[in-house]
């Protein structure tokens, strides 16, 4: 990929608040400042103190195989990383290079900030740069395999010495980072006193080097009583916008909180009746969902490569492999100092902004995690595998996948909220709150932009729900207020809608459904400006590290 000499901003639309006059260093410095003040950074500095000693040895171990997963996140998503922070002079703007891991803005619809980029590939650095679908769809008509290397998960695809498109493995392709990670892993491994610690982390050096995942998931899942943990490897696939079928490299250093996870834990076992009553035919939800799931609260440590870039992750449902949900569930990891950072740096100025005065008092922290919480259990509701023989949903909506099944976490999250409080089993707070929450979360989110597949699911479920009548603005005063009946009936009505598109494995519904409902309008627009303007940021990024710990340690 080409590493430019990149030295200026392109004209900055992408904040209200930033304004360039000239293409002098004063303006380039203004508009890195303007561009860094998107984010407001947060240290991660957990309280380690109730770690064993032999916790303690293990989390600097654990820092430094994920540190793996930003040098070849940067090969993926750009390509030679040293070249591209060499090319930039500004302190500011090399910064912002960093938390984007490239030239292009992941809070700005992945457009350019530097001058002399083209556009972002669709297919980041899976494929070649000048390979067009059809090329590739006719490679996978005519392979052997019926293009199975060709879409995996863990393959690069390249050009072979005739032109022809080839596949390299991921383990062969990054195999020195990947060594040194599973490296780091096994020495971590030899201090766990946790055995489904120990074995987790075993079984995960092994899938580093192999791309073979499914063990270390399972082992993943089987493990309960640990205190740490760590989420690592090509996991996430969306940083391909082409077909979404190339995982990415990230990782997480995570410590368990106890006590909320407790809190949590009873949530699990009521995911097959949640299953039985979704809104839609039967032949929608015949799949039973595993009920081994986990639910747990975690302070996080450490983020690297996919799931640092951009906007920050606040929540995780994995593993992503259907055999294994099916089988066995998936475990939801809330990450609580992330969330309630968002929550008190961004999400309560917005409502102070944008929603009504008399239903700024459903804003709570509680509604927000349990959101948060549901949005991630629901991933494990609806169905995996398409009723019409189309293979998995995943296969058969290619790159709208994401942006349906983070669609169909949004509003099932809400709908299981719903019924909760009906059954008498969620009975702290007032469903208003997760209600007029969930509303201020959408601008919180939407501000991300529309280009990734969680902007996309945010705009469908905002033009869904404004033209039902789920909420209202008054043009007056540009406030917005939630009409309670009106949300449950668009809840169903999108619940039904997506469940409907992903069993059918209905391709180019999908596709339609995102093309027209998926974008920002100029009303939406302008309020959000309006945020910028204030100076409210759109996001956090983290000051973390072995160092950081060690400064708090001090």
């Amino acid at each position: 990929m080409k590493h430019p000499r990149s030295s200026i901003l392109l004209a900055a639309a992408f904040l209200a608040a930033c304004s360039i006059e000239s293409a002098n260093d004063g303006a380039i410095e203004m508009s890195g400042r303007d561009l860094l003040a998107q984010y407001a950074t947060v240290p991660l500095d957990p309280d380690l103190s109730s770690l064993s000693s032999a916790e303690r040895q293990m989390i600097p171990l654990l820092i430094e195989a994920a540190e793996h997963m930003n040098a070849i996140f940067w090969l993926q998503a750009y390509g030679d990383r040293d070249a591209l922070l060499a090319s930039v002079d500004n302190d500011d703007l090399r910064e912002y290079v960093k938390i984007n891991y490239g030239p292009w803005g992941r809070l700005s619809g992945n457009e350019p900030y530097l001058t002399d980029v083209g556009p972002k590939p669709a297919g980041a650095n899976f494929y070649p740069a000048d390979m067009a679908v059809e090329e590739f769809e006719a490679a996978v008509a005519a392979s052997d395999d019926e293009g199975e290397q060709l879409r995996s998960l863990y393959t690069l695809v390249r050009r072979g010495d005739e032109g022809e498109l080839e596949t390299v493995p991921y383990h062969e392709a990054y195999a020195a980072h990947l060594q040194a990670a599973a490296e780091k892993l096994r020495d971590a491994a030899a201090l766990a006193e946790d055995p489904g610690l120990r074995r987790y982390l075993e079984l995960r050096a092994e899938a580093l080097v192999s791309d073979e995942y499914r063990a270390s998931d399972m082992a993943w899942l089987d493990m309960k009583d640990n205190t740490i943990d760590i989420v690592i490897g090509a996991i996430e696939t969306y940083e391909d916008q082409l077909f979404g079928y190339k995982a990415a490299y990230g990782g997480y250093v995570l410590i368990k909180d106890k006590t909320w996870s407790e809190r949590l834990s009873r949530y699990a076992e009521l995911l097959p009746d949640l299953q039985a009553g979704l809104p839609v035919g039967p032949e929608y939800r015949q799949e039973v969902p595993g009920t081994d799931s986990d639910l747990n609260a975690y302070d996080a440590v450490y983020y690297a490569g996919d799931s640092n870039a951009g906007s920050k992750t606040i929540a995780i449902n994995l593993p992503n492999d259907e055999t294994v949900q099916l089988e066995k569930g998936t475990r939801r990891l809330q990450l609580k100092n992330s969330m309630r950072a968002k929550f008190d740096r961004i999400l309560v100025p917005i409502s102070e902004v944008l929603i009504a005065e008399d239903q700024r008092e459903y804003i709570t922290f509680d509604a927000f995690f349990a959101n948060t919480m549901f949005h991630e259990i629901a991933h494990g509701l609806g169905i995996k595998n398409t009723i019409t023989g189309s293979g998995t949903v995943r296969q058969a909506l290619k790159e709208n996948a994401s942006s349906m099944e983070e669609g169909k976490a949004d509003v099932l999250g809400l709908y299981m909220v719903t019924r909760l409080y009906e059954q008498g089993i969620l009975s702290d707070g007032d469903v208003k709150d997760n209600y007029v929450t969930f509303l201020a979360s959408i601008f919180r989110s939407v501000r991300f932009g529309a280009s990734s597949a969680h902007g996309r699911a945010n705009m469908v479920r905002f033009n869904f729900f404004g033209e039902r009548g789920a909420f209202s603005r008054d043009d007056a005063t540009g406030l917005y207020r939630v009409d309670f009946e009106r949300m449950r009936s668009a809840m169903e009505e999108l619940s039904q809608l997506i469940l409907t598109l992903q069993g059918d494995g209905n391709y180019d519904a999908a596709g339609a459904l995102l093309a027209e409902k998926g974008v920002i309008g100029p009303t939406l627009q302008a309020d959000l400006d309006r945020l910028a303007t204030l100076g409210i940021p759109v996001d956090i990024v983290f000051e973390q590290g072995i160092g950081v710990l060690e400064r708090e340690r001090v």
